[in-house]
């Protein structure tokens, strides 16, 4: 097992930390190492919900577009045909 020593803690957050170990009915130490643990899960895991792409096909999917959109990278770009 690895040591983590931290320096220059607020007193507040010790004092928050403490209050917060004594509630689960854990030492300081034990809600200090659950809290870290936690932190570096959540980092691994996937970002939760559709990604921006699948939330836009939804907003879009009663549009009455039916095939893919091909990609514009280097084309320019012409205005819109409004319809008469």
């Amino acid at each position: 097992m690895a040591q983590l020593l931290v320096r220059n803690l607020d007193v507040s957050v010790k004092e928050a930390l403490r209050r917060r170990a004594q509630r689960h009915g854990r030492s300081m130490e034990e809600e200090a190492r659950l809290i870290l643990r936690q932190a570096a899960e959540a980092e691994q895991l996937p970002p939760e919900g559709p990604g921006l792409g699948s939330q836009m096909a939804a907003l879009f999917a009663g549009a009455g577009l039916n095939e893919p959109i091909g990609e514009w990278q280097g084309q320019e770009a012409a205005p819109a045909v409004v319809g008469s």
